[in-house]
């Protein structure tokens, strides 16, 4: 743990597994509720010099960290591919990509905030004034460790908050090394702290605790109903990217090569382990059976196996057994409802967590993988006759993350990119996240927006400044 400035290996000892053989990757300490409090005391302490220091001075800070991020590379990808189940190439991807969050918020740290509101009043002025809001609780989830705590860490220090982050537990080596990076790079004591242990009882005290302003959270909608419940309580402000059910629209008058390629990136990515996977692919009538063939043609010639072997396979495994029961019940309950599998089924190892990827057709609407997140290598195929019923279907979920159209026609893609909810959305890109971007759901997919300049005025609060000439 990182706690006022010092790195602390006191606490019980939790291994860290590789989910591909079970073998210990490392250890973490596990902390308390005390540690928690302690980390939150750290961070408001340091909170009045860091807000009030010059926007250049937090800059330099996170290029610095950017660039050790950069040159520590090889190691955190090989560390976060071990811990997390990643494919090499992804786990690489990751880090590169969590640097460029840093990198990107150090310059958007120097560009001027507030406003000149025109006066109506004789003998006033108006102004409005950003300033940083406070002590933020960064909660991340396993799935992206890295790449997801830098989009909440650099936004936030070059706002001028500090940061207690807890980690998951499921894999935290690589984020706390990338964290250690913040270090290197001259983050002052107490800027930045870490806390390991189980999330509820963390959680729970980071929230109550009086210095905390945001809570920060990217996990599963019924979790981040919890936090958000607590947060309600001292009024502390969430912002939360939570499930998705993402749909993957593909009209008829689409590239079905270039659909069926993102198609494997959309679903497969991180073996399905992503907030923003394509859960359902709606095909109209007119491509269906190419899509479709092409598709599970491809999904069928996917290797499994380690994400840190060489040749480097298609999917890795899942991050743990839960994963594995939760994603096989989805499958297993669409299939006894009366789906028909498109791809083949297939041995795996028996060691680690394994699934075989799997597309299914003619999936009842109530059945769980055509209506709930998957977060794993599995998806629906629904048929439609026309742009109303593939719009109508995308829309038919209580979520909204992110989706993804595949047309040549520019004005079909506007109207489904109006029509869509949600909160991101793909026209012909798999993959649609960058720092630049902003990242957030609607309905029951969050709170707020991570990335791009909203997602640094999310640490701040808006001073109004009424001045009498």
């Amino acid at each position: 743990m990182l706690i006022d400035g010092e790195w602390r290996p006191d606490g019980s000892p939790h291994p860290v597994t590789d989910p591909a053989d079970g073998g210990v990757v490392g250890e973490v300490s596990f902390g308390t509720t005390a540690d928690a409090d302690a980390a939150a005391d750290s961070a408001a302490r340091a909170f009045g010099e860091w807000s009030e220091s010059p926007a250049r001075y937090r800059a330099d800070i996170l290029l610095a960290a950017a660039a050790r991020i950069r040159e520590r590379s090889a190691g955190l990808s090989v560390l976060l591919a071990r811990e997390a189940g990643k494919r090499l190439p992804e786990a690489r991807a990751e880090v590169n990509a969590s640097a460029e969050y840093f990198r990107w918020f150090a310059e958007e740290a120097r560009r001027p905030g507030g406003a000149v509101i025109p006066h109506e009043a004789p003998g006033k002025r108006h102004f409005t004034l950003r300033r940083p809001a406070g002590v933020v609780a960064s909660l991340t989830p396993w799935n992206f460790p890295c790449s997801i705590q830098a989009r909440k860490l650099a936004p936030a220090l070059a706002a001028g908050c500090t940061v207690v982050a807890r980690v998951s537990e499921k894999a935290p080596l690589a984020v706390t090394e990338m964290i250690r990076c913040l270090t290197d790079a001259g983050v002052p004591r107490g800027v930045v702290n870490v806390v390991h242990g189980p999330a509820a009882g963390l959680t729970s005290a980071l929230l109550a605790h009086p210095a905390v302003r945001i809570v920060s959270f990217t996990g599963s909608t019924e979790v981040g109903r919890l936090v958000m419940e607590q947060a309600s309580r001292r009024i502390v402000r969430p912002l939360l990217e939570l499930g998705g059910d993402g749909a993957f629209v593909v009209l008829d008058d689409a590239d079905v090569e270039a659909a069926v390629e993102g198609a494997l990136i959309a679903k497969f990515r991180n073996t399905g382990q992503s907030c923003i996977a394509a859960n359902r692919f709606i095909v109209q009538d007119g491509v269906y059976d190419e899509f479709t063939g092409r598709l599970a043609e491809r999904v069928d010639a996917m290797s499994i196996g380690s994400g840190t072997a060489e040749p480097v396979p298609d999917l890795g495994p899942v991050i743990d057994r839960t994963r594995v029961d939760a994603v096989t019940h989805l499958v297993g309950e669409a299939l006894a409802a009366g789906a028909r599998r498109l791809t083949r089924e297939r041995e795996l190892p028996a060691a680690g967590h394994w699934l075989a990827p799997v597309l299914l057709a003619d999936v009842p609407a109530a059945a769980g993988l055509g209506c709930r997140e998957v977060f794993g290598p599995a998806a629906a195929v629904f048929r439609v006759s026309d742009d109303a019923e593939a719009l109508r279907l995308a829309n038919a979920t209580e979520m909204g993350l992110a989706a993804y159209v595949w047309t040549r026609d520019v004005g079909r893609a506007w109207r489904f990119a109006e029509a869509l909810e949600t909160g991101v959305v793909g026209v012909n890109d798999a993959l649609p996240s960058a720092s630049f971007a902003p990242m957030g759901g609607v309905k029951q997919s969050g709170l707020g927006r991570e990335g791009a300049d909203v997602g640094l005025e999310e640490f701040t609060d808006v001073r109004y400044l009424a001045l009498g000439m």
